[in-house]
């Protein structure tokens, strides 16, 4: 097993794995082999979510590891057709159910949903009955903007412990992450390498990778690592988490390599400088039921 990946204490005392292994766009017939090698080598902090269709396969990696359950930390995400009180508390069922879980240590809701933001709050007061009843260990949510959170937070008792968002080297997101830091949200990054650059380019001509940053790859060379990994630290060094998804075996054991090395100041100041400003996934101002209409089976 690789060395045991740092903590995060969250704003609950709850203490997160700051670095996991995601599943998303993970095909359910590979999901289970995927999260049975991250397990093995030494991932702890497992991150799926209803939409992902996947959560049978995740809960079926994690039973066939043979990994204790105390030593996991397994987080899954509400989707937007279940955004309701009723249907929140439903879905969590649902998604405990597939994962084989009577618990799970990160509950989400995946999306904000700026055109039905009462329905928003009512999902999330549902996450926070579950937090109140100890079926969710944390609460949290995803893609919410400062403008969403600013909105979001006069309206709910729990102050989310993570955002996960969309933060690589092309989009990192200072102004939101600054906002997290002040109000005791820590930044959970979903695509950390800036593969959603790749597989949604601006330009499908000219798709623009992180991993092939002439920036990049000079840190990377300096340290002997890959340029993967430099971008994984300069997550870790920054205090932020991260979830990054593979399913060849020499990636999941590349990406989780990075505990033996640090940036220095100017390394992680050269990074951050990368930052377009230019997101590579959805806004979160469009999300609706009609561009984002997904029933999760049961």
């Amino acid at each position: 097993m690789l060395a045991t990946t740092p903590k995060l204490t969250l704003n609950n005392g709850v203490e997160l794995p700051a670095l996991g292994f995601g599943v998303f766009q993970t095909s359910p017939d590979v999901t289970q082999a995927a999260v049975e090698e991250a397990l093995r080598v030494g991932y702890r902090l497992i991150d799926t979510a209803a939409s992902y269709l996947n959560e049978r396969e995740v809960g079926a990696g994690i039973a066939a590891s043979g990994v204790d359950r105390s030593e996991l930390f397994v987080q899954t995400k509400a989707w937007v057709s279940d955004y309701s009180f009723d249907g929140v508390l439903h879905a969590f069922d649902v998604s405990t159910r597939k994962l084989g879980l009577d618990t799970v240590d990160l509950y989400f809701l995946h999306q904000p949903l700026p055109q039905h933001f009462a329905l928003t709050v009512a999902a999330y007061r549902a996450a926070e009955r579950l937090l109140s009843e100890g079926r969710a260990r944390a609460i949290g949510v995803s893609n919410f903007s400062t403008v969403h959170l600013d909105k979001f937070l006069p309206q709910v008792s729990v102050v989310p412990a993570v955002n996960q968002v969309e933060v690589h080297p092309y989009y990192s997101q200072p102004g939101l992450r600054a906002a997290h830091e002040r109000l005791g949200i820590v930044t959970q990054a979903w695509s950390p390498l800036g593969g959603v650059y790749v597989y949604r380019p601006a330009d499908p001509d000219a798709p623009k990778s992180a991993l092939a940053d002439p920036v990049i790859d000079r840190i990377a060379q300096r340290h002997g690592k890959t340029p993967a990994q430099v971008i994984l630290r300069w997550h870790l060094d920054s205090g932020r988490s991260a979830v990054p998804k593979s399913v060849r075996p020499e990636r999941i054991v590349e990406n989780l390599s990075v505990f033996d090395f640090t940036l220095t100041p100017e390394e992680l100041t050269a990074i951050s400088a990368l930052d377009t400003g230019v997101r590579g996934g959805p806004n979160q101002d469009e999300i609706d039921f009609l561009s984002f209409n997904r029933t999760i089976p049961d």
